[in-house]
């Protein structure tokens, strides 16, 4: 690559992320921007990467869209071996006559997704919420059904406890 800017373009769709084998991450719509500033054997990396990804709601299980928009920054460099334990400078052998950015794109995104995804408030699927509550513990009577069904062993060591 000859020194300079260069920039490129990708768009990122399920193929993608199926052969990435991800299984959170079940279709995509992502443009990736890439800017690379060649400076010697020094290689600037800047990645925006917008767009939606398709992921499942944690709580009633039908798709849902998680926006991603997101800058990454990373210097690539040779070095005697690769070494990856910067953030921010990866090392690559000098030997390498290449470098493939699809895992720097995959783990950029999978960065992006929530720990918990859910739909907003009211957009979760409404069959589904129902029986959530139909199966929910909660309330004062299951406790008290709780209690009662208790070994009575248990009960006995439960009053030692609270006696002390």
């Amino acid at each position: 690559m000859p020194i300079g800017i260069h920039k490129f373009e990708y768009h990122l769709g399920q193929e993608f992320f199926t052969n990435k084998e991800s299984s959170d991450i079940h279709d995509a719509n992502l443009t990736v921007d890439l800017s690379v500033n060649h400076k010697s054997d020094i290689y600037d990396l800047t990645f925006n990467i917008k767009g939606e990804i398709t992921l499942l709601c944690d709580r009633c299980l039908d798709e849902m869209q998680q926006p991603v928009d997101v800058e990454y920054h990373i210097v690539v460099k040779y070095g005697d071996e690769y070494c990856d334990e910067s953030d921010e400078v990866l090392e690559i052998p000098e030997n390498e006559n290449y470098f493939n950015v699809a895992d720097l794109i995959f783990d950029t995104v999978s960065l992006e997704i929530p720990i918990m995804h859910v739909h907003p408030d009211g957009e979760c699927n409404e069959a589904m919420n129902e029986m959530l509550m139909k199966h929910q513990a909660g309330g004062d009577a299951d406790i008290e059904s709780d209690e009662e069904s208790i070994d009575p062993r248990w009960a006995k060591l439960k009053e030692l406890s609270e006696n002390n």
